[in-house]
């Protein structure tokens, strides 16, 4: 059992840090277990506002230095989610390098879960890209710092897929007015657990839905639930109102950019700039961004409850009320001429501030 970082990542710890904000992680976890294969990082962002808590991405990078730098870039975006949302937690992720189809086994999540035990209850992990409840199950038998196992609230792919779907009505009311999303055309770009499930919650509200998905398998099912939707290559540039990432990240970048067509763009991505000054670049042409770590937030709220033992009722009404967020932010824009990115990101520094001198529980 190894938590020693090769020294040329160690390195680029202190770097990837300092490109992403002005404050460094406070921690980063190299993970090593020869018997079974497992190479993992865990990253502790910022827990001034209580203990660390992030998914855990099981995915094949092709670098130990690009599972770094998503690590890296995660955590930091649990900080910011955590805090816009005024959650008690702090941003925390982990990864787990490979392909989860060839190695995957309970011996391999059990040493994932005591590296994760060792760090005392300063990270909290979750599902994420790649891991399930069923994983989580495994991985509680070696830790209790566990949250979305079968055992608990469950997957939390429906609450974030919640979030983003009030957080796509309220910009849709702010930019259209009252009747919000009733015949808009919706282009979502990934329909797995969260993707999939917001086509649900979009066509019930009266959307017309435009998908794509490099999984043929999940674009199958998708339609077997919903043969109205159309099915496209690419969405980013088709002719909607609305377009909703909600599968990897960095989708939005100077040249993707100039061909969005659609007016919003909310979706439940997380890190979907490739670059802040994208945000920027959206602004001007005019496209309404939600940003993403104020719209995905509902995953995060909803294993938040079991860390503190809040109701079915008031997790559901918490995540409501990432519409209100959304309003505020939205406004404030509007009022300032900034983008909603930089206000949301005010609204997180504002907070994290209050936390570092005391003036927040």
């Amino acid at each position: 059992m190894t938590v020693v970082a090769p020294a040329p990542l160690a390195d680029l710890v202190f770097e990837r840090s300092d490109e992403l904000s002005s404050a460094a992680h406070e921690q980063v976890v190299f993970c090593h277990d020869a018997e079974t294969g497992l190479r993992a990082i865990i990253a502790i962002h910022d827990s001034r506002l209580g203990p660390a808590l992030g998914g855990t991405r099981f995915y094949p990078y092709a670098s130990e230095a690009d599972a770094l730098t998503d690590v890296l870039r995660l955590s930091q975006g649990m900080t910011h989610k955590a805090a816009a949302a005024g959650i008690a937690l702090g941003g925390g992720k982990a990864v787990i390098i490979g392909d989860p189809r060839r190695l995957k086994t309970d011996d391999l999540l059990r040493a994932y879960g005591r590296f994760v035990d060792s760090l005392g209850g300063r990270y909290y992990t979750a599902a994420d890209v790649g891991t399930t409840a069923a994983d989580l199950d495994v991985v509680a038998t070696a830790t209790r710092y566990v949250t979305g196992s079968t055992g608990g609230t469950g997957d939390s792919g429906f609450s974030t897929a919640y979030g983003v779907f009030c957080s796509i009505r309220a910009a849709a009311e702010h930019r259209w007015g009252p009747d919000g999303l009733t015949g808009r055309r919706v282009g979502v770009e990934g329909v797995g657990k969260v993707g999939a499930q917001l086509v649900s919650l979009l066509v019930e509200a009266g959307a017309r839905v435009v998908v794509t998905d490099t999984s043929g398998d999940s674009l199958a099912r998708l339609l077997e639930r919903h043969p109205t939707t159309t099915v496209r290559h690419s969405v980013i540039d088709a002719p909607i109102d609305v377009y909703a990432p909600c599968a990897l990240g960095s989708t939005l970048h100077p040249s993707s950019v100039d061909a969005i067509r659609a007016e919003i763009v909310c979706g439940a991505a997380n890190n979907q700039l490739s670059t802040s000054a994208v945000g920027a670049l959206l602004h001007r042409r005019g496209i309404t961004w939600v940003p993403d770590f104020v719209a995905n937030a509902g995953g995060l709220i909803q294993v938040s409850g079991e860390v503190h033992e809040r109701s079915a009722d008031e997790v559901t009404a918490a995540i409501s009320a990432i519409a209100d967020t959304v309003r505020e932010v939205l406004v404030r824009s509007d009022a300032t001429g900034r983008p909603p990115g930089r206000v949301a990101a005010e609204i997180v520094a504002d907070r994290l501030t209050a936390a570092r001198t005391g003036d927040v529980a």
